[in-house]
């Protein structure tokens, strides 16, 4: 066990408390396989008292109004701001990512706390003109306890953006993130106890997946179920929610097109590319991942590009100048293996990388691949790895074909000096995403979302506060 880790427990109507079955699993740094500890289960019956408290919590933590509520999500923000380097550290002992961008994503998410916290403030309807007997209004209310999920690639940033626009909103949540990456969350946790935050207004549980949702997402208790992960398991609990008519907001994977125009600068917009490429080792839904070239330049972008991906320092996430971590798991490491070794099978060629890196932890060597075949999986399949296919392109209609024939609309690139092929791109993609000129992620301030199998519902500006509230058309009929 290692001394710099906290204890894992869960956190239930503000108590910390272990696992009541004494089931639990290792956690393990993924950069020196080295046990970290040990994450705690719940069981069914402390699934039941967190809804419980949630539900307890509630109707006080609605009625307490956004002046209250958001003195103590803006209190939880300063903490995390000054806490950002120890939590961060957390992160990449326990997820891998270098230590400058571990806690960078704990700044971000502090200061997602503070747009919702203060978007809170301003979640109100609207006064319709009517008739002079009548009041005619737009009322919005929270929609009651929240039920949410999420995955390990951002371990304060995916928590963060349930419970901040939860409680914002003026909700009580249940969360259960991944079990990989429990420190960080915990720490989260604290941060909103030390600031005040009433018992049962935010729970948190560890546990078997599919034993807590199949637990929470029927519960009469909980109104709303924020999920974000894999497409298939996003259809498997909108399937539940969808079965006791729950509304919920479903964040699920992608495979973003880069598209690349003749009239940018190939190297500068392969530099760019790299960069958020090797975000968190890749594993990132947002992530770029198919890179459509136009042909005139393509020889130039592809060896820029390959050029600094070879580059990439990769190692222990607290070791000084490292640029990019391991994967997450040996599951992770497999799996962005095995896409590429079907890829080369089939033909493609190896610019750059193409190995998992001999020795301890799940490192996998900054990869680009050139001639990949349409039949090769990781066309179609999100790679979730630093693995980027590279391919040319002769006519601009034929690259947006192309880059929207996928099912998934998450995020989309692209580079160009021409406002009106940017204006072409950003009408013909098919995702709820854009970036232009650069490959930047989701920002506090504005909604991110997904098109097709990618999702629904947003996060981040006015909209993400939707999903948390109730909207009610009150007609108030004056007597005489």
């Amino acid at each position: 066990m290692s001394d710099e880790y906290p204890e894992i427990r869960l956190y239930i109507d503000g108590q910390w408390t272990d696992g009541s079955g004494g089931r639990g699993d290792d956690i393990v740094n993924p950069a020196t396989e080295e046990v970290l500890g040990r994450v705690p289960f719940a069981e069914g019956d402390q699934v039941d008292a967190a809804i419980a408290a949630a539900k307890a919590a509630f109707p006080k933590w609605r009625d307490a109004g956004p002046d209250f509520r958001s003195g103590i999500l803006l209190k939880a923000a300063a903490l995390l701001h000054q806490r950002a380097d120890e939590i961060g550290r957390v992160m990449t002992l326990e997820e891998g990512k270098p230590l400058a961008e571990a806690a960078g994503e704990v700044h971000r998410a502090a200061t997602g706390l503070q747009w919702n916290a203060e978007e809170g403030r301003r979640a109100y309807g609207r006064i319709i003109p009517s008739g002079p007997d009548e009041i005619l209004s737009v009322r919005v209310t929270p929609v009651g306890p929240v039920g949410a999920f999420v995955p390990w690639n951002f371990p304060a940033g995916g928590p963060m953006r349930k419970i901040s626009a939860a409680l914002a909103a003026g909700c009580s949540i249940v969360i259960k993130p991944s079990e990989e990456v429990p420190g960080t969350v915990s720490l989260l946790v604290k941060a909103f106890a030390d600031a005040g935050l009433p018992a049962g207004v935010l729970n948190l549980l560890f546990g078997v997946p599919d034993e807590i949702s199949r637990r929470v997402i029927p519960d009469p208790a909980i109104r709303f179920i924020a999920f974000t992960g894999s497409i298939p398991v996003g259809k498997h609990l909108a399937g539940l929610a969808a079965s006791a008519m729950k509304p919920a907001h479903m964040e699920l994977g992608g495979h973003a097109p880069v598209i690349v125009c003749a009239d940018t600068d190939p190297v500068k917009a392969a530099k760019t590319a790299v960069r958020a490429k090797i975000v968190n080792a890749g594993q990132v839904c947002t992530s770029p991942s198919r890179f459509l070239v136009d042909r005139r330049i393509y020889d130039d972008f592809t060896a820029a590009f390959t050029e600094a991906m070879a580059a990439i320092k990769v190692g222990n996430g607290l070791e000084p100048g490292v640029q990019m971590g391991p994967m997450v798991s040996h599951r992770r490491l497999a799996a962005v293996s095995k896409l590429v070794e079907d890829a080369v099978s089939l033909g493609a060629k190896v610019a750059t990388g193409g190995k998992a890196v001999d020795g301890t932890g799940f490192f996998y060597q900054p990869t680009v691949l050139t001639d990949v075949p349409a039949n090769a999986a990781l066309l179609s399949e999100e790679p979730f790895g630093p693995v980027a296919p590279v391919a040319a392109f002769d006519d601009l209609d034929e690259a947006l074909e192309v880059a929207n024939s996928l099912p998934f609309g998450l995020a989309a690139y692209a580079y160009t000096d021409s406002a009106a092929t940017a204006e072409k791109l950003i009408a013909g993609y098919e995702a709820g995403i854009l970036s232009i000129n650069h490959c930047g992620g989701s920002v506090p301030q504005a909604p991110s979302g997904g098109f097709k199998e990618s999702g629904y519902g947003r996060e981040g500006g006015p909209e993400g506060l939707e999903g948390y509230l109730v909207t009610k058309r009150v007609s108030h009929r004056l007597q005489p």
